[in-house]
């Protein structure tokens, strides 16, 4: 193995833990401008009241794309042990 296709690998690996943690991520961002603008609206600014939405929806987005990610890893893996020499 020499040093393009280690570079080329690393970056896949890289592209692949954008892409499989990008909609997690993308939802906490969502929830928390909703929470964030609610509570500019209603002028709460309690920490939990910002913290607890995002956590939750987070981990419902985790469950929902569970099978999509593990397939986008596994995927990820046979290809890496197939295209040893």
């Amino acid at each position: 193995m020499d040093a393009v296709s280690t570079t080329d690998l690393a970056r896949q690996a890289m592209a692949l833990v954008l892409l499989v943690g990008a909609p997690v991520l993308g939802v906490g961002l969502i929830v928390a401008l909703v929470v964030s603008i609610l509570q500019a609206a209603t002028q709460l600014h309690d920490q939990t009241l910002s913290l607890v939405p995002r956590i939750a929806a987070m981990l419902l987005a985790l469950v929902v794309l569970m099978p999509w990610m593990i397939a986008r890893i596994v995927e990820f893996g046979r290809e890496m042990f197939g295209s040893l020499p």
